[in-house]
């Protein structure tokens, strides 16, 4: 009985320990004195002889086999310090591994919103590289169409012509008391289709700086003589004279002409000219350059 009442009181002295340690830990004196506390309790007072034999039988039933108690709390309260200092490395650890997720969380966090900043900057790259797309396909565009419009403007400031008198044989024309028209029926270059060889007219068919030139030729002793006319006006007058042989002479001049403006040649009085197919007697004129 006493025996069991011995190890009851190594078994309560021991949880009592365990938890102090848990909670605070003790050292061997206090440890000693919570025995003894612990023994006071499971023994009462009693006479001096009675607590003698009681401590005598105690000390002899826990002898018997069982280890010494001290040795035993020195070894568990050195286990237990022990999974203490573990337990705080151990807290050590996870709070430096709480510090580093919260240094890799914001390093995340730091590169999502660089990503999203470089999302933005790319889109905003790809609009102005589909704006300036867009402006260069409207100026080619442009471009294009004004090519075009140039090409038309070209093809109207396009205008050159040039004649001879006759087709064909040989003769003179003249003289005439008073002037006439000459009517240049072998023409030899009509860009624009601008001279009439019908009627000896070429028609502006644009405000512009024009250049006309004629050239007259004949046998003495009678004169060769032709003017150049711009709407019933005399512009220059291209003549030659001399008693014998052959004779040439020609003028050139610039008009300033709006469209519908005509100009002709007249053949001065009392003159003659000879043609031949060597085109002796010509009428040429082209666009210099128009005007607004």
């Amino acid at each position: 009985m006493k025996a069991l009442v011995c190890i009851l009181l190594l078994l309560e002295t021991f949880v009592f320990v365990v938890q102090q340690q848990v909670d605070g830990g003790l050292n061997e004196n206090e440890i000693s004195q919570q025995i003894s506390s612990e023994d006071g309790r499971q023994n009462p007072p009693q006479t001096d002889t009675l607590r003698a034999e009681a401590s005598t039988d105690s000390q002899q039933y826990c002898d018997l086999g069982i280890p010494d108690i001290h040795a035993a709390l020195r070894e568990l309260t050195a286990t237990v310090t022990e999974q203490k200092e573990k337990n705080r490395e151990l807290t050590a650890t996870v709070t430096e591994q709480k510090g580093n997720i919260r240094e890799l969380t914001a390093t995340v966090t730091e590169q999502k919103g660089n990503i999203r900043a470089l999302e933005t900057q790319l889109r905003e790259q790809q609009t102005f590289i589909l704006e300036e797309l867009n402006k260069k396909n409207e100026e080619i565009s442009n471009l294009t169409l004004g090519q075009v419009e140039l090409r038309k403007e070209n093809r109207d400031r396009e205008i050159a012509f040039s004649a001879g008198l006759m087709e064909s044989g040989s003769g003179f024309i003249g003289p005439f008391t008073s002037e006439i028209t000459l009517t240049y029926r072998n023409v030899i270059t009509n860009i624009g289709n601008v001279y009439n060889p019908i009627t000896g007219v070429f028609t502006a068919p644009l405000k512009g700086a024009y250049m006309f030139r004629i050239s007259v030729y004949g046998h003495g002793p009678t004169a060769s003589g032709a003017s150049i006319y711009k709407n019933g006006q005399r512009a220059v007058l291209a003549y030659a004279h001399q008693s014998q042989r052959e004779l040439n002479s020609s003028n050139g001049v610039v008009l300033i002409l709006e469209a519908g403006d005509v100009v002709y040649v007249r053949l001065w009085p009392n003159t003659r000219i000879h043609y031949n197919g060597n085109n002796h007697s010509t009428f040429s004129g082209f666009l210099l350059f128009p005007l607004r």
